[in-house]
C-alpha cells in the first residue's frame, strides 16, 4: 500500500544576531497564537556571522530557555546546535531543562558546527577559547555525542562511556526529559558523512535550501545510508530550511512548492532582521496559506 503523505509542518527562525531580546520575544509569542506556525527555532553562534562582526549575538539555549517560559505552543529548539561548543553530557542536561521549562515542546537540533571555510563563524572559536578540531574529528565526535545524549535521556542507572572521543564515569542523566522515550532529534548538515550519522540518528534530518537538486541528492543518499543499517528512510522527517524575503514572496512561495514537491515536510521559514510588525501574521497569511 503506498504511504500516506505527510501533512506539512511550517516554522520560522530567528537568527538571534543584530537584533534585541524583546524583538524576537515579540515574534516568538505572535507565532505562538498562529497554529498554521508549528515551530520555531534559533541558531547557535557566539559572535555574529552576518552584518556587523562586533554586533550583537545571544547564546542560543539559554535564550531558547527563556523563550520556552514565553510560550506555551510552539515547539522549539535551536538549529542547529554546535557540538564543537559543549560537552555532550552539559548539552544533555541543557537540553532536559529547556524540555522541561517548555512542558515537553522541545525538538533537538544537533549538527557538527561550523563550516571551517566560514571566517566569521570560525574566530568565535579562538575568541572563546573552544578548540576548532577537522572534520573527520567533528563528524566521528558528533556520533559519539548523539549515543551518549540518548543514553543519559533514557537510562535509569550511571553508566561509563570509553569512546574515541569522550569518556564519561558514572555518567546520569536526572531528571528526565519531559518527552519519551526522549526528544526528537533533527541533525543538521549536507555531508556524507554527516548524513551516516543521521541515518543512525535522527528522527528529522535538516538542509538549508537555496539548491532543491542538491538536498533532494542529499536524501537519496540519506536512503542509502539508511538502507544500509536496516533502517526505514521514512522514520526520518525530512527538514528544510528556506530563507525569507519580505519584498519577494513569490519567490519564497515557490520556494516552499519546490519543497514540498521534493518531500519535505518540515519547513523552516528564515526570517531576516529586523522583523516587521505583525511578520508572524504574514508569514502564516502571505507564504503558508498561499503555498498550499
Amino acid at each position: 500500500m503506498p504511504s500516506t503523505p505527510r501533512q506539512p509542518r511550517f516554522g520560522i527562525m530567528t537568527a538571534p544576531q543584530q537584533v534585541d531580546y524583546h524583538d524576537v520575544l515579540r515574534v516568538w509569542q505572535e507565532a505562538d497564537a498562529i497554529p498554521e506556525i508549528e515551530h520555531a527555532w534559533l541558531f547557535d553562534h557566539l559572535m555574529p556571522i552576518g552584518g556587523d562582526p562586533d554586533g550583537p549575538a545571544f547564546e542560543g539555549w539559554t535564550l531558547l530557555s527563556a523563550l520556552a517560559a514565553r510560550t506555551r505552543r510552539l515547539r522549539l529548539g535551536v538549529m542547529v546546535t554546535s557540538n564543537r561548543f559543549r560537552p555532550p553530557a552539559v548539552l544533555a542536561k541543557i537540553a532536559t531543562t529547556v524540555d522541561i521549562v517548555s512542558d515537553g515542546r522541545l525538538d533537538f537540533g544537533i549538527g557538527v558546527g561550523s563550516r571551517p571555510d566560514h571566517p566569521l563563524a570560525r574566530r568565535e572559536y579562538a575568541a572563546h577559547g573552544l578548540p576548532f578540531h577537522d572534520s573527520a574529528h567533528a563528524v566521528g565526535s558528533l556520533a559519539e555525542a548523539c549515543a551518549v545524549i540518548r543514553r543519559l535521556w533514557t537510562e535509569p542507572e550511571p553508566f561509563d562511556f570509553d569512546g574515541a572521543y569522550h569518556r564519561l564515569t558514572g555518567a546520569f542523566g536526572s531528571p528526565k526529559p519531559v518527552q519519551r522515550p526522549h526528544p526528537p532529534i533533527l541533525v543538521g548538515g549536507r555531508s556524507a558523512a554527516t548524513l551516516r550519522v543521521a541515518a543512525e540518528h535522527a528522527d528529522l534530518w535538516n538542509i538549508p535550501g537555496g539548491d532543491i537538486a542538491d538536498a533532494v541528492a542529499r536524501g537519496a543518499l540519506l536512503d542509502r545510508y539508511c538502507d544500509r543499517i536496516g533502517r526505514d528512510p521514512a522514520t526520518i522527517t525530512r527538514s528544510i530550511h528556506l530563507s525569507v524575503s519580505y519584498d519577494r514572496p513569490d519567490a519564497v512561495r515557490a520556494a516552499i512548492g519546490e519543497a514540498l514537491d521534493a518531500d519535505f515536510t518540515h519547513v523552516v521559514l528564515g526570517l531576516p532582521a529586523p522583523y516587521p510588525a505583525g511578520v508572524a501574521r504574514w508569514v502564516a497569511d502571505e507564504l503558508i496559506a498561499k503555498s498550499l
